[in-house]
């Protein structure tokens, strides 16, 4: 569960570069990790291998943690390598302890893969059943193990490992974007839907893929693009190559709109998508369609302050700074006990009173969830001298759950299923309460086809007939 239990899980982050002039890349995939730790602070892990070395040459490190926790200079030093992959990893499905951990190192008949992947498998169940009614014996918990054992399946009927990802990749059902290393290749994958995001950078005559543009620019890589939804990238000796035989009609895409509204970086361009532009739209338009009179704009930090910038500059309610958010609170936190004083919230977040007295306060959030958070940060502005506090939410009401990767838990667990926004207005005990527009979710996401199936029920793809979210739990 997150530190803040009202908040959605970051998903998971991957990251891939192979350097053609045969520096270590150790210590580049850890700034790459670095930079996308809010994708998921769960674990972490790093995997290299030397293209001119032995074929099974790979070495890893996976901890559980952040980042900056557990990769120390000793430790990158040792990693010796000039092709390799990294993860960081929330869990939606499968523990979060140390075997789930990735990437995935896979030894087998025709060498070694590791592998990084973010994202849900709907099918993962029966394609788990299918292996382990071969003889398949699993190490984890986790949908990627099943990716990984199906590539190397399908390497022994393959001319090359190009092929054999594709013939694996047609198999899957669900969300994936996916960093593969080979001894000598780096390749990547994303699902035909678009789900995830995943880009392409160069930095000299290193070549790297990942989840987000934000990586990039951290280590001085330049974006050359996006990997396409349904696209195969094979980076090697020969070029880098692409099969889009996977691909459906462009028409068609299911890219999640939360990256847009919360996952990702607002640093980060997500198919030609600014990240940042997107969250200040939403907060233009909550200003259009729910006007309110008062003196001061405000968000909840992080993801909540751009869109209240936008409903800033709409409606030309002054912006101001009402939180400051203690940045050092991470997964080790040790949390306050049910009969202590504190909760997580106010660890966290603390009220600038000067900021807030007096004042009718707009206060804008990126999302309601199961609403155990709000109703507390609402209490805090108003024990803080707010005299009004009206909330906004730059994404629609939560009705339905999330099967591809996000962790948006049953129905019933989602406090706008069982409750109107009248509501959930009073069980927060704020002034007023809006949030976007169903209809608003394509606007910000420059008119492309998204997934909004949380908010209406409606996926791209039909919801698995065994929802194993949790199922594999230790």
């Amino acid at each position: 569960m997150p530190f803040n239990s009202d908040k959605l899980g970051e998903e998971c982050g991957v990251f891939g570069i192979y350097d053609f002039d045969h520096n270590d890349v150790a210590s580049t995939i850890y700034y790459g990790l670095y930079a996308l730790q809010h994708r998921g602070q769960e674990s972490c892990g790093i995997a290299v291998s030397d293209t001119e070395g032995p074929d099974r040459n790979f070495s890893a490190i996976k901890e559980m943690g952040l980042v900056s926790e557990n990769f120390k200079e000793d430790q990158l030093d040792s990693l010796k390598g000039n092709i390799g992959v990294g993860h960081v990893r929330y869990s939606t499905a499968g523990g979060s302890v140390r075997e789930n951990a990735q990437p995935l190192v896979l030894n087998y008949v025709k060498g070694i893969l590791a592998m990084a992947h973010n994202g849900n498998l709907v099918n993962f169940p029966e394609l788990r059943r299918e292996l382990e009614y071969t003889g398949a014996i699993f190490q984890t918990t986790i949908d990627s193990e099943v990716i990984a054992y199906h590539i190397a399946r399908e390497r022994l009927l393959s001319e090359n490992v190009e092929e054999a990802l594709r013939r694996a990749c047609a198999k899957l059902k669900g969300a994936f974007s996916l960093v593969v290393s080979s001894p000598r290749k780096l390749l990547g994958a994303r699902d035909p839907w678009g789900f995830r995001p995943l880009c392409i950078g160069r930095r000299g005559n290193a070549w790297i893929i990942t989840s987000e543009s934000c990586a990039l620019d951290t280590i001085g890589a330049e974006f050359v693009r996006d990997v396409e939804p349904g696209e195969i990238v094979s980076i090697s000796a020969e070029g880098i190559k692409s099969d889009k035989s996977l691909m459906m009609d462009k028409g068609r895409r299911g890219r999640c709109v939360f990256e847009y509204i919360y996952f990702a970086r607002p640093d980060s361009i997500i198919d030609g998508i600014s990240v940042y532009d997107a969250r200040i739209k939403a907060g233009r338009f909550l200003a259009q369609d729910s006007p309110i009179d008062a003196d001061l704009v405000i968000g909840v930090p992080e993801s909540g302050n751009c869109a209240a910038m936008g409903y800033s500059l709409e409606s030309g309610i002054p912006y101001g700074i009402g939180f400051y958010k203690n940045s050092y609170v991470g997964r080790t936190f040790i949390k306050p006990k049910q009969k202590s004083r504190e909760t997580s919230v106010e660890v966290k977040l603390n009220p600038i009173k000067d900021a807030v007295r007096g004042k009718r306060i707009i206060m804008v959030d990126d999302s309601i969830v199961r609403g155990t958070t709000s109703d507390q940060i609402v209490r805090m502005l108003r024990e803080a001298g707010a005299t009004e506090v009206h909330m906004m939410v730059s994404s629609p009401p939560f009705l339905y759950p999330c099967y591809f990767g996000t962790d948006v838990p049953e129905s019933k667990q989602l406090i706008a299923y069982n409750h109107s926004v009248d509501e959930i207005c009073k069980i927060i005990g704020a002034d007023s309460l809006n949030y976007l527009k169903v209809e608003r979710l394509k606007e910000i996401a420059g008119g492309t086809d998204i997934c909004q199936g949380c908010f209406t029920g409606n996926w791209p793809i039909s919801a698995p007939t065994e929802d194993i979210r949790g199922k594999y739990e230790p």
